[in-house]
């Protein structure tokens, strides 16, 4: 007899393969190709690494990961957070190859990670960081892209930090691009957010995909403005390696140096890489999943393995460390993307770009690109999201204002752990204000109290309510009623049983009610939640 389960792989495939799901994916995947090109490309030569290394990765994340991976909407790739490790990281080590021993590493610890089930930690960021990060990085993407838009491409194609690799930061850099901006990129940017605005609206021919039109139209503006006086430059245009045969494609990979496996800085590198990797992956999983518009839910264990298989892969072959990026992520989101086929397909289309069509591709303009990213970044930090953080009260509101400002000022993990900071104090403040209620009455000239426990009483709470019963006055009558208590912390326990024990020195009657003299937390129980999610 079979079981109910035993259909669901092929359930699956099918799924991936149905027509109102490829209809959505193929568009959602060119887009994020597009996106994700200069990214792979602007990664790798802020890294110190090989361009195509950048590609490798690339491709890798997108059709191994993707595969892998639990998550419907995630892509995966070279990711500018891991910029500065890299780096620094290859130069410690003294060569490329060596650094790549520590990726594969890095991508066993994160696989080890997986099988331990690290990836709940996810579960801890609070709601308000996560959309304060959001938004952070909309801003991110508007502030940086703006240069680009502008025609002034000195800077990496990506969504680095405030201060940047060319002694500029944010504002100055978006100066520069002003008092040196091109016409011909200008013109471009804004035709090009004019149609990715209107062309949704325009109901009978919007079923081709407004970012497609957009490149379209950045290859015959670059080829009309080309040979003037507002002609754009070559580091103006998309520039990936041309290769013209096998041997030219074969060499553009690198072998890891697997006899430096004795060398303890490579060990050093590796956690580095998969603690850092890690924690931007399960950020930016956690982020897609609230942007997705169906709402599923990731699963966080089985995207830590699928990282990690990917960095072993992407190590073997030469490319970079990668994570699931949210910059790619949410251009697939707000393209359509409705599985993990466009994921994939973007992977395919690194792959056959380099392969086919370099010379094609190394004609689209970076303002195309970048109004792409102008619009992703505006639907990212909307106006409205704002409103609605604040409509929350202050305990959400503070928290999402200082992650999207430690994130525009630091970086990604930076940033997320200074909103945390803050996310916690007030979860402090709440938990310490609301231990208890209580309610006075009084009954022949003397007062009784009726202390009326939380559900689930913490060590945090121990110095509210040692205040509230210093404070009672002599010839009291206090009732301390536990009947709602799940859970009450022992140090919580002591705190209430001495107080009854001396109470009598005032004047003082403690009665207690429900009160047990210990606790024991609920354990979950694994077995119910895998029942419930079959």
């Amino acid at each position: 007899m079979k079981s109910e389960n035993s259909n669901a792989p092929s359930f699956e495939v099918k799924k991936y393969l149905l027509k109102k799901n490829l209809k959505r994916d193929l568009p959602a995947s060119i887009v994020v190709f597009l996106v994700a090109l200069p990214l792979c490309l602007g990664i790798a030569l802020a890294s110190g690494a090989p361009l195509f290394a950048g590609l490798i990765a690339g491709v890798v994340g997108g059709i191994v990961v993707a595969s892998i991976s639990g998550s419907q909407l995630s892509v995966s790739g070279p990711a500018a957070g891991l910029t500065v490790i890299v780096l620094n990281s290859i130069t410690d080590l003294g060569s490329y190859q060596i650094f790549l021993v520590a990726v594969v590493l890095a991508g066993v610890i994160q696989i080890i990670l997986g099988l331990i089930k690290a990836g709940t930690i996810g579960n801890y960021f609070p709601s308000s960081v996560i959309e304060g990060m959001l938004a952070a990085i909309g801003l991110t993407l508007i502030l940086k892209q703006l240069p680009h838009a502008l025609g002034v491409d000195t800077d990496f194609f990506g969504d680095e930090g405030f201060f940047q690799q060319d002694h500029e930061n944010t504002f100055s850099a978006i100066s520069t691009a002003i008092n040196h901006m091109s016409i011909a990129a200008l013109a471009i940017s804004v035709l090009s957010i004019m149609v990715l605005v209107f062309w949704p609206k325009l109901k009978k021919i919007n079923i081709v995909p407004a970012p497609l039109i957009v490149v379209v139209i950045g290859v015959i503006g670059a080829l009309l403005f080309n040979g003037g006086a507002d002609a754009l430059r070559s580091n103006q245009l998309v520039s990936i390696p041309v290769v013209t045969n096998v041997s030219d494609f074969f060499g553009l990979f690198s072998l890891p140096d697997f006899s430096s496996l004795t060398n303890p800085k490579v060990y050093m590198v590796a956690i580095t890489i998969a603690v850092v990797a890690s924690l931007e992956t399960l950020l930016s999983i956690e982020a897609v999943d609230k942007i997705d518009p169906i709402k599923r839910v990731s699963p966080t264990n089985r995207e830590l393995v699928a990282q990690g298989t990917g960095n072993i892969i992407s190590g073997m072959l030469g490319g970079l460390p990668m994570t699931s990026v949210i910059v790619r992520s949410s251009a697939n989101v707000n393209s359509g993307g409705r599985t993990k086929m466009s994921a994939i397909f973007h992977g395919i289309l690194l792959l056959l770009s380099v392969l086919f069509i370099p010379k094609i591709i190394n004609l689209i303009p970076y303002a195309c690109l970048a109004a792409i990213l102008l619009v992703t970044g505006y639907k990212l930090t909307r106006i409205a999201l704002f409103k609605h953080m604040y409509q929350k009260g202050w305990d959400q509101f503070v928290p999402f204002v200082v992650t999207i400002v430690a994130v525009l000022l630091t970086d990604l993990l930076k940033g997320v752990g200074i909103g945390m900071a803050v996310s916690i104090f007030y979860l402090l403040r709440t938990n310490m204000r609301n231990p208890f209620f209580y309610r006075i009455q009084e009954e022949e000239n003397k007062k009784n109290i009726r202390i009326k426990l939380a559900e689930e009483v913490s060590f945090l709470n121990k110095a509210a309510i040692q205040v509230l019963l210093t404070g009672i006055p002599r010839e009291t009558n206090v009732i301390i009623d536990g009947s709602n208590s799940r859970y009450i912390d022992p140090d919580v326990l002591e705190t209430i049983f001495n107080y009854k024990h001396n109470a009598y020195t005032k004047g003082i009657i403690v009665t207690l009610e429900h009160v047990k003299s210990k606790y024991t937390v609920p354990k979950l129980n694994n077995k119910i939640v895998e029942e419930i999610n079959q």
